[in-house]
């Protein structure tokens, strides 16, 4: 039961991350996937260790901007 609800909370604030990256970027549904779903914020997202999934959409969101912003720097 319980990891049912993380699961739920992963995957609602994994939309939101999905939308976010679409409205900002002005790219496809498809495209923002490919983003979330390859990211280190996604694994960290995803472990339930991180306790990420405790925190907003936005806040996680900033973090994969971050996370983007590093990668396109190097």
């Amino acid at each position: 039961m319980i990891l049912e609800k993380l699961n739920y909370l992963v995957e609602c604030i994994t939309q939101d991350l999905i939308q976010y990256l679409m409205e900002d970027y002005n790219i496809t549904m498809e495209e923002a996937m490919d983003i979330v779903y390859n990211s280190k914020t996604f694994e960290l997202l995803n472990d339930f260790g991180t306790h990420l999934y405790y925190e907003s959409s936005s806040y996680v969101y900033e973090y994969l901007k971050e996370e983007l912003n590093k990668s396109k720097n190097k």
